[in-house]
């Protein structure tokens, strides 16, 4: 992959991450996609930010909960699977949300 093709890709999930956000209509979440950084904010003021890696090809995300993740692409899953194993990013990132809502939150389906 290129970095153009990365960059779209990349793009293209956390626009896809925050829209379903939106549409899950939870109060205690706010996302905002600036710059290539998508920022979720809880009501309780922790923070999930997740963003681009352009020379790694990868995304970063920094979670209040489990800490720093670092995601690749791998095309024959058509997901971002997790450098440290088998997890990936739809995943983690709505269970996690789900635990800190109280509210479903299943990005996994939106693939």
């Amino acid at each position: 992959m290129d970095n153009s093709q990365f960059e779209s890709l990349a793009d293209a999930t956390l626009a896809r991450l925050q829209t379903a956000i939106e549409e899950a209509d939870c109060d205690d979440l706010d996302a905002e996609v600036v710059n290539g950084i998508l920022t979720i904010e809880l009501e309780s003021g922790a923070r999930y930010l997740l963003n681009r890696h352009g020379p790694n090809r990868e995304l970063w995300l920094s979670s209040p909960v489990s800490g720093a993740w670092h995601f690749a692409w791998n095309p024959a899953e058509r997901s971002w699977i997790s450098t440290r194993g088998s997890d990936r990013l739809e995943i983690l990132l709505g269970r996690e949300l789900s635990e800190a809502t109280g509210k479903a939150i299943d990005f996994a389906s939106q693939d």
